[in-house]
């Protein structure tokens, strides 16, 4: 009777089960099928070689990882950069949206959304040209208005400094995302009952009581949301900003999980090296996200499982 009326349903949502069959289609081929390549972190994997023919090392590659003292130094720059980025951006889009929100001059609030959503389109390879050329010593805009206001004595070289680069990379990941990210947040101010505000306007509430007590109380589940979802990319602090922004001097400072994977793993053909180092990256991010879900539940907040 059971696998009748599961049957039944099926079949009414068919319609529904057909548009989901490409995804799932995606999703098996580039997220499950190449977890086959993870067997590599436990061999010593040699290219050519079939796989029954290749030497098994049991955990050799992760006592590798673990042993390596530039693996520390990677996961902390990754580490800080996640929790700059995460601060940054939350703040950052909570704000700019409350703000799109408030505005009632139409067009002022068009041509702001606008804005800020352009920098989101653009690649990192451009977007990395732009901000070299606003850093540039050599008659960037920040050091030439820096100079005007008397704040700095001379040109300076931002992207050299180490103790800059991780703030660098955080404000230049809310310049280009802070736009698209606003959407989300508006979406969910515009899904707030109306007539809370219009009941606060009778009560006399200002412009910030409102936003204290209904705007971000009724945002608040899209916020614990996308921060689970956030930690759960801890780990993934970005790449193509660290590599297009980084150089030597700045190379203690600016190279992430996915860099140091890429260079010493991939690049010097350590391929089973490089696998470990993807599972380790991968099964933290399973962990913390299952932990910040756990914490967010045992608050009462909403849970994304």
């Amino acid at each position: 009777m059971l696998q009748k009326s599961f049957t039944q349903r099926l079949w009414r949502q068919r319609v529904l089960v057909l548009m989901s069959v490409p995804l799932l289609i995606h999703l098996f081929i580039f997220k499950y099928m190449p977890l086959w390549g993870w067997s590599m972190a436990f061999q010593e994997y040699v290219p050519g070689k079939s796989f029954l023919h290749q030497k098994w090392v049991g955990l050799e590659q992760f006592k590798r990882i673990f042993t390596d003292e530039l693996f520390y130094h990677v996961l902390r720059n990754t580490l800080a950069m996640s929790a700059i980025n995460i601060t940054f951006s939350f703040i950052t889009a909570i704000g700019l949206a409350i703000l799109l929100n408030e505005v009632r001059v139409t067009w002022f609030k068009r041509t702001v959304q606008t804005i800020s959503y352009l920098p989101y389109f653009i690649s990192w390879v451009v977007a990395a040209n732009i901000i070299m050329v606003m850093l540039s010593s050599d008659n960037g805009i920040v050091n030439i208005l820096l100079l005007k206001l008397g704040v700095i004595d001379s040109s300076q070289m931002w992207l050299g400094k180490p103790e800059l680069f991780w703030w660098i990379i955080g404000i230049a990941n809310v310049w280009k995302n802070v736009g698209w990210n606003a959407i989300i947040y508006l979406a969910a101010i515009s899904a707030i009952e109306p007539h809370l505000y219009e009941s606060a306007d009778i009560d006399g509430a200002n412009r910030l009581q409102k936003i204290r007590h209904i705007t971000l109380p009724g945002i608040k589940p899209t916020i614990v949301i996308l921060l689970i979802m956030s930690i759960g990319h801890v780990m993934q602090a970005g790449f193509e900003q660290q590599y297009l922004l980084g150089n030597s001097l700045v190379k203690d400072k600016s190279m992430v999980f996915d860099i140091f994977v890429l260079e010493y793993g991939i690049r010097l053909s350590r391929y089973s090296f490089a696998a470990a180092a993807g599972i380790f990256n991968s099964v933290v991010s399973i962990a913390m996200l299952l932990m910040a879900n756990y914490i967010a539940g045992k608050l009462g907040e909403e849970r994304i499982i």
